[in-house]
This record gives C-alpha cells, structure tokens and sequence, in this order.
C-alpha cells in the first residue's frame, strides 16, 4: 500500500521532535513542502539557518494554512492555546496531530476548539533524548520506536490510515489505545521513572555531608543515568505532571508502598525477599533488550552510539 504523500506538513514547535520531524519528512519525502512556527525569533532563526523547511512562521495560523498535515509539538499545557490560534485557517480535511506525552487533557484542551472539518488524531511518539531544540534532531530518533495514537470515536478511518502510515515512514511502530489507558501506562514507563530522577538528584544535590564536588567526581553509573533524565525540559515535565496528575499521583502512591516495604525488609535483614526483588526486575530488563527497546551493551551503548542515546523522555 503506498504511503500518502502530503503536499504540505505543518509543524508547530521545532524542539527535539518538530526538528526530527522535519528531517526525516524531508529523508522519506513525505511533503512536498514543510512550514514550520514556533513563537520565540531566536529559535526560529536557527531552524531557518538549519534550512529545516520551506516556511518559517512566528504565527501558527500562518504556518497551517493549505497544510494536509499538522503536527503540534510543543509542551502539553500550550496545546489549547495552539488549537485556539489555528482553529480558524486550518484546511477542510486536513490531519491535525500532536506528540505530547499525556493524551486526555490534549483532547479536553484541543477537541472542543478545533472545527469539525479536520481529523484531529491525538498522537504520542515514545522517543526522544535529554537534549532539546532545533539542533538536538536527527533523522532516526523514531527507528524502532513506538507511536500511540489515541483515536476519537468518530475519528475518521482513512486518516486515521494516512497518519499511522506516516509514523511508519517515520520509522515508528504504531499503536492505538484510549487516551485514558495511555496516560495510565506512561504514567509508570516514563512519568514516575523521570520523577524519581529529578528527585534522586534533588537529594544529592541537598546533601549537606556530601559535596557537591564528590557527587561529581565519584557518580557510578546509577546515578549517571539519573541525572541523563533529570536533565530534561523542565518546561514539559511541568507540564506533564500538571496534566497527569491523578495518574502519577496513583503511581507515586503504589512506589511509596513498595519502597516502604524494600524499607523494612532492609531493616530486618531480610535477604529472601530482596534477592527476589532483585531477580524479578532483572527480568524486566532482559524483555526490554529483547522487545528491541534497547542494547544489551556496558552503559546501555550510550558511548557506543552515534546520537544521543534514544529514551522514553517525554
């Protein structure tokens, strides 16, 4: 089946994302012509010096207008402010998608703005790195990595075809689930995760008998992969935590339980109970190397690779 190609794609943020979006729209040629807006000048500037598309636009309602495809890649919190910008000028029939890492408040945010004429697929592609703007993109961030598209229910089936066909170009494999559903399980593959790290590193960074230097000089590799995903936006992580809230709330509660209970069997010398902590996750480990979701390599192959080591980011 041959994947459409798009006379025009829109992307409305050029960070990590939008600026992979655009090379590997232009590797695949998958539009004839790609507009890309983001509101501050100095970022927009660079992705015009990096000759990322066709069209560089400070407004958004600019940038969309005739695109088939538009794609929102900014922090979820602005996705309301996006649609209210563009609402107005986007083309009968066209696709408009977003990237955010929480999927129902996009919707409540988006849906009762957007007109009725367009196919709004809410979309997440589970990739990204700790690095963000328009210099942080490469072509392969996607390859091999999974995109949630979360549907309506009245979402039209032949967009709905043309977009994950898209996301296939990309690189991405492509699944669907409800938007609620989503926001549970990324709540605990990559919510939690990110804030136990920014919040692991917090407590090094508080420690009083500890100098800041030491932490430095003598971080092993656990702690070295904390601060990998504490370095991440902290405008989106904001975000994310604001407009997830009741999910990661829940998974905070279930972490806290656990590690009450990895508490106590440390205090009661209970080594049973941790050597099958231990040995269950340890398995958790070995089914992510071989669902190909990363290198079974010292370090996790971060040396190894040629980019910035893919992750669940966002």
């Amino acid at each position: 089946m041959p994947v459409p190609k798009f006379e025009k794609i829109a992307l409305i943020g050029i960070g990590l994302i939008g600026s992979s979006l655009a090379r590997v729209i232009r590797r695949e040629d998958l539009a004839q012509s790609i507009a890309i807006s983001t509101r501050r000048p100095e970022t927009l500037a660079r992705a015009r010096e990096l000759r990322l598309g066709d069209e560089y636009h400070a407004r958004a309602g600019d940038a969309v207008a005739d695109a088939d495809l538009v794609i929102v890649s900014v922090p979820v919190g602005a996705s309301g402010q996006v649609a209210e910008a563009i609402s107005d000028v986007l083309k009968p029939g066209a696709i408009v998608t977003d990237v955010g890492s929480t999927k129902a408040s996009v919707i409540r945010q988006m849906a009762p703005v957007l007109p009725e004429s367009v196919h709004f697929i809410p979309g997440h592609p589970i990739a990204g790195t700790e690095h963000s703007g328009p210099d942080a993109g490469f072509a392969d961030l996607f390859d091999g990595r999974w995109c949630i598209l979360t549907p309506l229910p009245a979402t039209d089936e032949k967009a709905l075809q043309n977009l994950t066909q898209f996301w296939e170009r990309c690189g991405s494999k492509v699944d669907t689930m409800g938007a609620e559903h989503h926001d549970m399980v990324l709540a605990i593959v990559s919510h939690l995760p990110h804030l136990i790290a920014y919040n692991i590193v917090g407590t090094a960074d508080d420690l009083e008998t500890v100098t800041k230097s030491e932490v430095i000089k003598y971080s092993a590799s656990g702690f070295r992969d904390f601060t990998r995903l504490a370095a991440s936006d902290p405008t989106m992580w904001r975000d994310v935590c604001l407009h997830n809230r009741d999910a990661i709330l829940e998974m905070l509660a279930r972490f806290s339980e656990d590690l009450s209970a990895l508490q106590r069997a440390i205090r009661w010398g209970d080594g049973e109970k941790l050597f099958d902590l231990f040995t269950r996750t340890r398995a958790i480990r070995r089914s992510i190397i071989e669902a190909g979701q990363e290198v079974d390599a010292p370090n996790f192959g971060r040396h190894a690779a040629l980019h910035p080591q893919k992750s669940d980011v966002e």
